[in-house]
């Protein structure tokens, strides 16, 4: 059989727009299943930064109308991807952030504006685009989850379906008065359709109604189940199992190259890892931390927000600063976690540094600077920074859930015996089993040979797309034979 085309229905996509690890996946993923012969085209909003990094943008479809105003589907290339972009300024022409105001707050309207996305899709999906039909359509979060729906309302002839859950814990809710609006039929309304709690799920619908569930990591695939990680949907995924499966993450290995990579102060590989001492040191002047060399330096790489953990980091702070160490933090989010750890800085100047914000630079510099990545998730699909980080010889600190567990190999005692361990992992997750973990660390640490060892696990492991690559493959071709 010829290879299957898929349409990913994303609403962000890296290099071209980014909040978070979701815009990482959509972006390497097409250029990973190429390797597999699969031709993938994305599906995005045309914000105003996506429609400046176009190039040689071609109307192929038009509508009068689309959720209120005219708008166009452009094909074009940009950032290294096939795209087609959703052209509706009235949905997307915004400033602020894909979702959210510049105040923070969330646009009123943004399940209008996503079920427009998600209309192109099922538009694009049954035809609507001369010489180009997708065999299967890919949706991504909440943002795409009406896809599938549409589809299967529509009836007659369509494209498989796969949706992707990213983060359960954002079910893109909306007002039950919205369902003409968001043109679904009445009956959709209900516990087999779209219907959550008394709302519209724009994730229930994806859920529902997509051909193949899959999630970023086989342990998540399985916590979702259940009533602790599934927020609300454990009973419909349980129902589902059949057709879930968890598919982990990787990360562009050309991009996070610490061999390649030109934003560090000293690049290095194995054979070279001395030369990351460089890098330590380089961190530490620029986040004005104390430049010592022998002191653990914790970093963190991340959304401030409960789910992260970062509360119990700052419960474990008098623990790391107490075994000498100090902490590098890049991130933003919860007012209260960002004025917290503003204030550990302010208290223990030198030893405590925080970046309030994302900096893509100051990341790679991070996971080149860092001894240690702390990640104290209280749930996490999958990750991406300690993926990173294992590639940078920063070894990682974190929570046994999700895809943290399926990534990273604990140092217990016959991890280290084997010569398998990469990292540390803890749970129960509470600010505990943290402390008790924090002494684990820098106790290792304090072992050159052990911690090398750690280093040299994490550097040699495959975090790259290749693996999850073929799964997505071959997901893909079972659907579409």
């Amino acid at each position: 059989m010829t290879a299957p085309r898929v349409l990913s229905v994303a609403s962000e996509v890296f290099p071209l727009v980014k909040t978070g690890g979701l815009a990482d996946v959509t972006g390497a993923l097409p250029g990973a299943l190429a390797a597999e012969g699969i031709e993938m085209r994305t599906l995005l909003p045309g914000y105003p930064g996506v429609i400046a990094a176009l190039k040689k943008p071609k109307a192929v479809h038009s509508y009068a109308d689309l959720s209120g105003g005219p708008a166009r589907i452009l094909a074009a290339q940009a950032g290294g991807l096939d795209v087609l972009v959703v052209e509706a300024p009235h949905l997307y022409d915004r400033p602020g952030t894909p979702y959210a105001r510049p105040d923070g707050q969330d646009w009123p309207d943004n399940p209008i504006r996503f079920a427009a996305l998600c209309r192109a899709a099922a538009d694009i999906g049954t035809g609507a685009l001369a010489g180009y039909r997708p065999d299967i359509v890919h949706a991504h979060d909440w943002q795409g989850g009406l896809a599938p729906a549409y589809l299967h309302y529509r009836g007659g002839p369509r494209p498989a379906t796969v949706m992707t859950v990213h983060n359960l814990a954002f079910p893109g809710k909306a007002a039950p008065s919205l369902l003409e609006n968001l043109g679904l039929p009445p009956q959709s309304f209900a516990i087999d359709g779209v219907e959550f709690y008394g709302a519209i799920s724009l994730l229930k619908a994806g859920l529902q109604f997509a051909d193949r569930i899959t999630t970023v990591s086989p342990t998540y695939a399985a916590e979702i189940r259940t009533p602790a990680y599934g927020m609300g949907f454990e009973g419909l995924l349980r129902a589902r199992a059949g057709v879930l499966s968890g598919i982990l993450n990787g990360i562009d290995a050309t991009i996070w190259n610490p061999a390649t990579d030109n934003l560090l102060a000293h690049r290095y590989d194995l054979p070279s890892i001395a030369g990351r001492a460089a890098n330590k040191t380089a961190l530490q002047t620029r986040m004005g931390l104390i430049e010592a060399p022998d002191a653990p330096l914790f970093g963190v790489i991340s959304r401030l927000t409960g789910q992260k953990g970062l509360d119990l980091l700052l419960d474990c702070l008098p623990t790391l600063l107490g075994l000498g160490g100090q902490l590098a933090l890049l991130g933003a989010g919860d007012a209260m976690l960002e004025a917290g750890f503003r204030h550990a800085a302010a208290q223990a100047p030198g030893r405590v540094a925080c970046v309030i914000g994302y900096d893509e630079t100051l990341a790679h510099h991070i996971q080149a600077g860092i001894d240690a990545l702390l990640v104290p998730s209280r749930f996490e699909p999958c990750g991406l920074t300690q993926l990173c980080a294992l590639r940078y010889g920063a070894v990682p600190v974190v929570a046994r859930v999700g895809g943290l567990a399926d990534t990273v190999i604990d140092a217990n005692p016959a991890a280290l015996a084997a010569g398998a361990a990469t990292g540390l992992q803890f749970a129960p997750v509470n600010a505990d089993m943290l402390d008790a973990t924090l002494h684990h660390a820098v106790a290792l640490y304090r072992d050159p040979p052990t911690w090398r060892t750690l280093q040299a696990n994490g550097m040699t492991a495959d975090v790259s797309w290749t693996g999850p690559a073929r799964h997505y493959a071959a997901l893909y071709r079972t659907l579409a034979a």
